[in-house]
């Protein structure tokens, strides 16, 4: 009996192992699977694994920012899908603050600032007002391509081009140079304080407890009003600085909607990484991975236009699959969306 409890007992801790470290396991799997079948069929591979991982760094930095955003936000008890809006608004005047005053980490700021602000104005709605967090969202996300757009007519284009761009590291492997740019790295710095916040600090477990269980948490002498604030002006926050990847890392100004939905696709990968920042990070990677796999499969196969409009849909059907099938089984804080009032 004893040794069948300790088999079961056992099975349980696999099963629960399993399950915490899916996304890595696949992440961990895909990219050598790849070459694998290229050696397979005979072909060598244009990039190199390294490059892939370069890449699949880059690419998936506003993802993983926006996602860790959604989390601060969601595990407070706030739910947040403006993150694509409060992007874009960062995107927007981070490029225009740069022109303006011709310094890069003036605009940097400045996007920073516009998120925090939005996610402000996000928090009084559905903290305050208590209006359906998911209304506020949408009117946020709506409000920042209509103002954005009219923004960018009115200023006749001048976040179009800004005179410089974040810095980035370069380094060598084996005689060839790889660059991570500012943003990317710091989103893998913020991933791993992100997590420590919120499992290893007393603010973590705060905010943990209020998207749990506000009244509880309450009672216990919490200021629920206070974190969830916080919380949201921290996530929007990291969403403008997501934003700052677009327009102030990659492209050097501003264009109109060039987030392209990066916004809804960091909220999969938060509910893929069950509301956990390192898990989140692993889903964005896996994002991330297919949207190098675009640039991958244009290089082998030269630019074959029916097979790029295909390619360039792998995100946003991995987005469907993840969201169809992942959300009927991952737990989201348990308060999370329901306005607390204080009796």
């Amino acid at each position: 009996m004893a040794q069948t409890a300790l088999k079961i007992g056992n099975n349980l801790k696999v099963s629960r192992w399993l399950r915490k470290y899916t996304i890595w396991m696949v992440l961990a799997a895909v990219v050598p699977a790849v070459f694998i079948w290229r050696s397979a069929v005979g072909q060598q591979p244009v990039i190199d694994t390294f490059s892939v991982i370069i890449f699949t760094l880059a690419f998936s930095t506003p993802i993983t920012l926006g996602a860790l955003s959604g989390t601060f936000s969601e595990r407070s008890g706030v739910v947040n899908i403006a993150i694509e809006g409060m992007m874009l608004s960062g995107a927007y005047f981070g490029a225009l603050f740069t022109k303006i005053t011709g310094e890069i980490w003036i605009g940097f700021l400045a996007a920073i600032v516009v998120g925090g602000l939005l996610a402000l104005f996000h928090g009084a709605l559905s903290i305050y007002f208590r209006v359906d967090q998911i209304i506020s969202g949408t009117v946020i996300n709506i409000f920042a391509f209509g103002l954005t757009s009219f923004l960018h007519s009115l200023t006749k284009k001048t976040a179009d081009a800004t005179p410089s761009k974040l810095p980035s590291i370069s380094f060598k492997v084996e005689n060839t140079s790889f660059t991570l740019g500012f943003v990317t790295i710091l989103g893998i710095v913020a991933i791993f304080v992100g997590h420590y916040v919120l499992f290893k600090t007393r603010w973590g477990l705060r905010t943990r407890a209020v998207g749990e269980n506000p009244k509880a948490a309450d009672t216990a002498g919490i200021n629920v009003f206070k974190v969830r604030y916080i919380n949201v002006v921290i996530s929007g926050m990291l969403a403008g600085t997501a934003g700052t990847y677009f327009s102030l890392q990659v492209l050097g100004g501003f264009t109109e909607g060039m987030t392209v939905g990066t916004g809804f696709i960091a909220l999969a990968a938060m509910i893929f990484g069950n509301w956990n920042p390192l898990n989140a990070w692993g889903a964005a990677l896996i994002f991330g991975l297919c949207i190098t796999a675009d640039s991958l499969l244009q290089s082998w196969y030269g630019n074959i236009t029916w097979l790029h409009t295909i390619t360039q849909a792998i995100p946003y059907v991995v987005t469907i699959v993840v969201v169809a099938g992942v959300i009927g089984r991952s737990r989201p804080p348990a308060a999370v969306g329901t306005p607390y009032t204080k009796q």
